[in-house]
């Protein structure tokens, strides 16, 4: 629902989306993939492997990991960052792009029912609002009275090296981070939602072709 949703979107903008599986394909298709992009999104996924940032693989809520995706998806955002590549990460991605960089995660949130639905719900997602940080751009993309759709138990904890906080959750969750330089953003929420993609996603992807362009000056 969520990958079919983000390619209407894309396609929506003229633009051409390549689907890869990292978990499913060989490192170097998803790396070759990424270089031959003009930007590059990171989807939702598994939880990272705890390895990666120092911690214990048992934690609550803690399931199947992918260490093969992990591992070319933190090369691709590194070589991202090295070529300037503009790059969004959404959910995992974005807690993929935070250890990548050095960063650390909270392994599972004390409040997560405020940020996932309950499995008797039969619904995943909880709607919430974020409040877009003064340091951060992000307000020309974010509009912070439209609610979001979140589903995750884990969230960015100590910063990966160069981020920067972009948006919080009432409860003071990160919701966002961007890059204090390279063209990098990471939302915790899924703006691919079908509810929420024409508005939300396309103005992100909107924000990767600024930087593309602004690159490219």
């Amino acid at each position: 629902m969520l990958n079919a949703a983000t390619v209407s979107t894309i396609e929506s903008l003229g633009w051409r989306a390549q689907v890869v599986a990292s978990a499913e394909s060989s490192g170097i298709e998803s790396l070759t993939a990424a270089r031959e992009a003009d930007v590059v999104v990171l989807m939702g996924g598994e939880d990272v492997d705890p390895r990666l940032y120092g911690d214990s693989a048992a934690y609550p809520g803690s399931g199947h990991h992918e260490p093969r995706a992990d591992s070319t998806q933190i090369a691709v955002v590194l070589e991202a960052m090295q070529q300037g590549r503009p790059l969004l990460g959404i959910c995992r991605g974005i807690q993929l792009i935070n250890v990548a960089l050095g960063g650390t995660l909270v392994q599972h949130l004390s409040n997560s029912a405020a940020h996932r639905g309950a499995p008797q719900s039969g619904n995943a997602f909880v709607t919430n609002l974020v409040a877009i940080e003064p340091v951060s751009d992000l307000d020309r993309d974010v509009d912070a009275a439209d609610p979001v759709m979140c589903t995750h138990h884990q969230a960015v904890d100590v910063l990966g090296n160069g981020l920067m906080v972009a948006a919080r959750a009432a409860d003071g969750v990160i919701e966002a981070v961007v890059h204090e330089s390279a063209p990098i953003t990471g939302v915790q929420w899924h703006p691919e939602h079908p509810e929420s993609a024409a508005r939300q996603l396309r103005a992100l992807l909107l924000r990767l072709e600024r930087q593309l362009t602004a690159s490219r000056v």
